[in-house]
């Protein structure tokens, strides 16, 4: 029975990305390989999309209440695009109020029927409650139907290359058309951190109250340092969850977790793998964005050599405790470079070893610009060539 996926596995090993923190290379794999009791589970380094772990990544699986991050996704683009307001008011339907009401016996923010509700509140009922009702009234809302809005959530998940995703309604109750997978949750929970850091930080408020009654959000990571994001619940679907946080050093990682048995299976198997995913790796620094690793020689140049750099930052993250050697670097001219050499061309490979063995040659660029020498320079390095 297979419990658990290799660091090393071919998906984990070409995800070599460049992303917002540079360049990350994952080396070696932990000395105890991380396992999970979910059905399906995916997590990654968000700012290398580095993948970390992935089993059953990109089975279709039901959403539960997982869909509702797409449901805020759509929301926060037409928020961004002006076409809907913060304070623009809602009708509560009879049909939001019958299938996602009180009446209902799923999540609800207990919307009275025929009321008012703004965009604003209905979002935090929605993340934070996990409000069916809510949904239900954004969708007619924004869209005039669940259907409409529906297709909403389907151009956006194409837009972001979810594969193995498909949408039928905002709240994610059972329906044989609609599907994700752990791998597309995470591509759509690391969309919503990168591109709506003003609305993120509702997914790490625990309690919301609305018409008086006050709900507290079911993500167990929260208290222990976990920033957002959602949890979902299915007799289908089980348990599961989509999570993200941060180490002292601000490496974010964010994971997804489905097709558990219980609220507790659910709450250790997330701590267990927030633990695995921010203290069971290191961080090791080859390049920094920008610094000068060392010098190239430069043939007929006004200076003899010229510095180079990574084209971004350079670090590998290495399982704790399972040092290969040291890292060590050599740079490797591209053959004979002539000047000029203007800046930025690339002049030299950089090579990455640890213990003698080379893991990596990234392409190394002229950090500044250097001219011709003079014909002065010129016959002073001739004549001083015949003297060495």
């Amino acid at each position: 029975m297979h419990t658990g996926a290799r660091i090393d596995s071919p998906r984990g090993m070409a995800a070599r990305l460049f992303g917002v923190a540079g360049l990350l290379l994952v080396l070696g794999q932990p000395a105890h390989a991380i396992e999970t009791t979910a059905h399906a589970a995916y997590m990654v380094d968000l700012g290398s999309d580095t993948v970390l772990f992935e089993k059953n990544a990109d089975q279709e699986v039901p959403p539960a209440s997982l869909s509702k991050l797409m449901t805020l996704a759509v929301i926060f683009d037409e928020l961004r695009k002006g076409s809907v307001r913060l304070d623009e008011t809602f009708p509560v339907s009879e049909h939001a109020w019958r299938t996602g009401g009180a009446a209902s016996g799923g999540s609800t923010m207990f919307l009275p029927l025929n009321s008012q509700v703004s965009l604003g509140d209905l979002i935090k009922g929605i993340a934070i409650q996990s409000g069916n009702d809510a949904t239900i009234v954004a969708a007619e809302g924004i869209a005039g139907s669940v259907p409409a809005f529906a297709e909403m959530m389907n151009r956006k998940a194409r837009e972001l290359g979810l594969t193995h995703s498909h949408f039928v309604n905002p709240h994610g109750l059972p329906d044989p058309g609609q599907y994700v997978s752990a791998h597309d949750l995470v591509t759509l929970a690391s969309y919503l951190i990168r591109e709506f850091p003003e609305q993120y930080p509702l997914f790490s408020e625990e309690s919301f109250t609305f018409n008086g009654i006050t709900q507290r959000s079911r993500n167990p990571l929260l208290p222990l340092g976990a920033d957002g994001l959602k949890t979902g619940h299915t007799s289908e679907a089980g348990y599961g969850l989509v999570a993200s946080a941060k180490d002292d050093t601000g490496r974010r990682i964010v994971f997804a977790l489905t097709g558990m048995k219980s609220v507790k299976e659910r709450a250790e198997q997330a701590r267990a793998m927030m633990t695995a995913g921010l203290r069971g790796f290191e961080s090791i620094t080859v390049a920094k964005a920008g610094e000068a690793l060392g010098d190239v020689p430069v043939k007929n140049g006004a200076e003899p050599s010229v510095p180079v750099r990574a084209g971004g930052e350079i670090r590998f993250l290495q399982p704790r405790g399972e040092s290969g050697g040291p890292v060590t670097k050599e740079i490797v001219p591209i053959g004979i470079i002539d000047a000029p050499v203007p800046e930025g061309r690339r002049v030299a490979q950089l090579k990455v070893l640890q213990g003698g063995k080379v893991l990596r040659e990234e392409p190394l660029y002229a950090a500044r610009a250097i001219g011709e020498a003079s014909l002065f320079q010129r016959i002073q390095n001739t004549v001083l060539g015949h003297f060495q």
